[in-house]
């Protein structure tokens, strides 16, 4: 018992001669926060037999696989923008239906929470529809793709249809084409 007391009484001695825990408060300015992002430059290269790969998941679901060849991420963590090569997304709807794309170029957009593939993509899902466009969006809030130029869907049972632009869910089942 007369050992914990010197000790306690050691520690006392120690904090009070030591100005560092004696003191909390500073005479010194600490330095303020900068409002500022630190803006990151985050280069990445996968091979042919393992590739770049993003995942897209909210709690136990599953919104997107991405998988890619190479990627360059510009921005902070939550407002970067990332430019893939070689590219392919599959997507997953709530309702259980996949579109798988590819596509020479993909950027995400994490501001405006949007994936845009370019450089003429090609997708199917698992129903046997095809589609082809120059360029494809998907809005990761709606869960909706949006395909521009030389637009060409086409069915299991061969038809075929074709247009400058589409508005669709992700499963090519609620489809308008313009």
């Amino acid at each position: 018992m007369m050992r914990g007391i010197v000790a306690a009484i050691a520690i006392a001695a120690l904090v009070a001669c030591n100005p560092k825990v004696q003191s909390t408060a500073s005479s010194t300015p600490s330095p303020a926060p900068s409002s500022t992002e630190l803006a990151l430059k985050i280069n990445g290269h996968g091979t042919a037999s393992r590739p770049v790969r993003f995942v897209q998941q909210t709690g136990n679901r599953r919104e997107y696989d991405l998988l890619a060849r190479s990627f360059e991420s510009v921005g902070a963590q939550g407002s970067a923008r990332v430019t893939f090569d070689d590219v392919s997304v599959t997507f997953h709807a709530k309702n259980g239906a996949t579109l798988y794309a590819a596509a020479p170029k993909a950027d995400l957009d994490q501001v405006a929470n949007t994936i845009t593939m370019n450089g003429g993509v090609k997708a199917h899902n698992d129903a046997g529809m095809t589609l082809q466009c120059d360029q494809l969006l998907y809005d990761h809030s709606t869960q909706e793709i949006y395909g521009t130029g030389h637009v060409v869907i086409t069915n299991k049972s061969g038809f075929r249809a074709t247009a400058g632009r589409f508005k669709s869910d992700i499963s090519l089942t609620h489809t308008r084409m313009q």
